[in-house]
């Protein structure tokens, strides 16, 4: 198979191959209700002195990064989103959704159009990169952060149950999240496929991520007879389990009982 280009480079330097462009509303909800709702996350936007932040990736809708612009002005009423996709059409269906300067839409890619973003969000775009140039598209979005900015890279599936990101700051990778719809899964290893491209090829015995999800699965198992109570009570028994067995989980339960979870991404050093 032909490796995929690094970072290719387009029309008007625009970095980036484009995606199939497939969305749907409220896909991206989870982890729009993760930015708002984790204190760590929106204490960036609520302190920055540009409440700049950049949707990349959009998709063939402008759809999520409307609702993205709507979301987070409940944590900062002067926030400024601007979606950036590399397909032309994209870029004009967008603009007809604009409302500048709170909302608005360019060409660009990894390179952020020039863009100093103090949030980055960039879900399902790495997909069909090889892990070294995933690795090496991590670096140009970061490279271009605001500083204290952060960059949030995930993937989800196409309604959006189904849910796995790494926050990044400038250093590097420090949080992994895992997220769904709890009554949409048989076991919390159904994840697996929507672990991010740093990860995906890594859920193999004496791999951590494949450690995590067995531990997971384990605590799911054990957690049955709380099944009664449904899904979500499930899950959050499920992390309160995890949390005690030593892995190293940041959130606490508020986040649980949204069938989320984020943890330290110092596990898999």
């Amino acid at each position: 198979m032909a490796r995929t280009p690094r970072l290719a480079a387009g029309r008007a330097r625009a970095l980036g191959v484009p995606t199939r462009g497939t969305t749907n509303p409220n896909r991206l909800r989870k982890v729009d209700r993760w930015m708002t709702g984790t204190p760590w996350v929106a204490s960036v936007l609520r302190d920055a002195p540009d409440p700049l932040v950049v949707d990349l990736g959009y998709g063939s809708s402008p759809v999520t990064t409307v609702e993205l612009a709507s979301r987070l002005a409940v944590v900062r009423s002067d926030v400024r989103v601007l979606g950036l996709e590399l397909d032309p059409d994209r870029v004009e269906a967008g603009k007809a959704a604009a409302d500048p300067p709170r909302l608005d839409f360019r060409r660009g890619g990894f390179e952020l159009a020039g863009a100093r973003p103090v949030l980055l969000r960039a879900f399902n775009v790495l997909r069909q990169y090889t892990e070294a140039d995933a690795a090496d598209a991590w670096q140009a979005m970061l490279s271009r952060l605001a500083p204290g900015g952060l960059l949030v890279e995930g993937t989800c599936d196409e309604i959006g149950r189904r849910c796995c990101w790494v926050t990044l700051s400038v250093a590097g990778p420090f949080a992994f999240t895992l997220a769904c719809l709890p009554s949409d899964i048989s076991q919390p290893s159904d994840l697996a496929e929507r672990l991010p491209k740093s990860l995906i090829h890594r859920n193999i015995p004496g791999e951590r991520i494949h450690d995590l999800l067995k531990a997971m699965d384990a605590h799911w198992a054990a957690a049955a007879p709380v099944s009664p109570y449904g899904p979500r009570a499930r899950w959050v028994e499920t992390i309160s389990r995890l949390s005690s067995d030593d892995w190293p989980v940041l959130d606490t339960r508020r986040r649980w009982r949204m069938g989320e979870v984020t943890l330290s991404w110092s596990m898999f050093h």
